[in-house]
């Protein structure tokens, strides 16, 4: 197997596996790696569950033109922004997830890091969430606040919408995105407890 078969069939277990286990649904998500100067990325209404290796559509990174027949996925200029922006990022995955989807909801006093250090592994696996502000989704508005809010944060959840998460290869942009899920969805029920609950610096005396 070459390095491009690696890439691809991770994209596309990872993208099954999200789907498998309602983390995604319909074509509402987008998944994309880079290999050789290249975005391979799912194109336009495709669904991760029933991925191939023609699904994605090809782009080049350095001016962001479309190769081929296949229509990349409107959410291609954040993919392309964190590959440019944010050097040792090689795949980018973006979901609505439940849970992250409704902590993008609420307000909170440091939209650079949104999610409570209520265990340690969404820092360890991911590090700081930042939240960026509304605006349609594959609008230029919102590309224009993601690249705005791109350089404070790791991960990302876009108000209303969903999680945008980038990793040094594609399993660890999946790892990431699934820590930071799971994260959102232990933060949104200690929130709905009302417990006070202490976050993780807290415990250890250390500050952020």
């Amino acid at each position: 197997m070459n390095e491009w078969e690696e890439k691809i069939q991770q994209a596309i277990w990872s993208a099954r596996s999200l789907f498998e286990r309602g983390k995604v649904s319909g074509s509402a998500a987008n998944l994309s790696f880079l290999h050789a100067g290249k975005i391979y990325i799912t194109a336009s209404g495709t669904c991760f569950g029933r991925l191939t290796p023609e699904d994605f559509a090809v782009v080049s990174l350095a001016d962001g033109t479309v190769e081929g027949s296949r229509k990349p996925s409107k959410e291609l200029p954040l993919h392309r922004m964190y590959y440019l922006r944010k050097p040792g990022v090689t795949a980018v995955i973006h979901t609505h997830g439940f849970y992250s989807v409704m902590w993008s909801m609420l307000s909170h006093p440091d939209p650079a890091d949104v999610i409570p250090d209520h265990t340690p592994y969404l820092k360890m696996k991911l590090g700081r969430v930042g939240l960026v502000p509304y605006a349609p989704p594959g609008s230029a508005e919102l590309f224009a606040a993601f690249e705005q809010y791109l350089d404070g944060s790791d991960g990302f959840l876009l108000a209303h919408h969903g999680a945008v998460v980038g990793g040094k290869s594609v399993l660890d942009a999946f790892y990431a995105l699934e820590e930071l899920d799971e994260a959102a969805r232990v933060a949104w029920a200690v929130r709905q407890s009302g417990e006070p609950i202490p976050e993780i610096d807290a415990l250890t005396g250390s500050g952020k």
